[in-house]
């Protein structure tokens, strides 16, 4: 039996990834969060988190969108 894979998966990235997707430190992620700034992360684990790569660019998106209109 031939198992279907999703048409598009959605990458998860971990905290370095997204500091260097986005070029902010840790601590400005983690209060961008607190602030409600940044999408929050999905937890893996205990002492794991991770973003769906497609709300990384959304909010990189948002950001160069808004400099643009400035």
């Amino acid at each position: 039996m031939k198992q279907e894979l999703p048409t598009a998966i959605d990458p998860l990235l971990r905290v370095p990834a997204v500091i260097a997707a986005t070029g902010v430190s840790k601590s400005s992620l983690y209060a961008m969060i607190r602030e409600g700034t940044f999408p929050k992360p999905i937890p893996l684990g205990p002492r794991c988190v991770a973003w769906p790569a497609s709300r990384v660019q959304q909010w990189i998106d948002q950001r160069v969108k808004a400099a643009g209109e400035a």
